[in-house]
């Protein structure tokens, strides 16, 4: 039966301020495994830039593609697009890793199996950040450009793709931080990000600390991120206004 009535069982002898101390707020449990945080904490962000950096790659390629007069090549880019922000990243990252193996490609790396999932899924949403950006910038830039003896390519690549990225910057940084919460997906697979590292802990302890720490660490990193993106945002409509 889907749903039960009362949805959860609880307890009052278990729920004490000294039990929900000793049980999430213990932080001597993650203390003596500074270490293993740590390496898990630098997995994460690696895992996270690199994915970012090939995603932005990625997405501009395909915004160029998407905004050209070549209907195949815009329709196979809008389809990558639809594909991959059309479903769960979740079901991506499985679907790679586990199933490429029937069709003779298995990766060795748990690593890489992780940023390959997130850099095709960060792609598809950095290429519609990149379109709003380029197609945000006045049409009369590109006819200036032309008009001055540059081609297309040209045009785009001297002109309306600078003005486009600045304007991206904000989105961009959002992005990313939303690519920092996604490598906890990668835990499914078994590497041993932030969330399995912490998930490991709690297993061995048979306490939620390590959990909570693994949620400040992240706040700790994506909080600065979405106020600099604010900012950046704010000084973008300024200088738009």
């Amino acid at each position: 039966m889907p749903f039960t009535w009362p949805p959860f069982e609880f307890n009052p002898g278990d729920f004490s301020l000294q039990n929900i101390q000793e049980r999430y707020l213990d932080f001597g449990i993650v203390i003596e495994r500074f270490d293993t945080i740590i390496e898990a904490v630098l997995v994460t962000i690696l895992l996270a830039l690199l994915a970012e950096l090939l995603g932005i790659v990625i997405g501009l390629f395909v915004a160029l593609v998407r905004l050209s007069s070549f209907r195949v090549f815009s329709f196979l880019a809008q389809a990558y697009v639809d594909v991959f922000r059309g479903t769960p990243l979740l079901v991506q990252l499985i679907i790679i890793y586990f199933t490429t193996p029937l069709i003779g490609l298995t990766f060795r790396s748990l690593f890489f199996a992780g940023l390959v999932a997130l850099t095709l899924n960060a792609g598809a949403y950095v290429a519609e950040i990149f379109r709003g950006g380029i197609q945000s910038i006045d049409k009369g830039q590109m006819e200036a450009g032309r008009a001055s003896g540059l081609s297309y390519a040209q045009t785009m690549r001297h002109i309306i793709v600078p003005q486009a990225f600045r304007r991206v910057i904000p989105p961009l940084t959002n992005e990313f931080v939303m690519l920092i919460k996604d490598t906890s997906i990668v835990s499914v697979i078994g590497l041993v990000e932030l969330l399995k590292a912490t998930q490991d802990m709690r297993n061995e302890t048979f306490n939620g600390t390590p959990l909570i720490a693994a949620a400040l660490i992240y706040l700790a990193i994506c909080i600065p991120l979405i106020y600099l993106a604010n900012n950046l945002e704010r000084r973008l409509n300024r200088r738009t206004a």
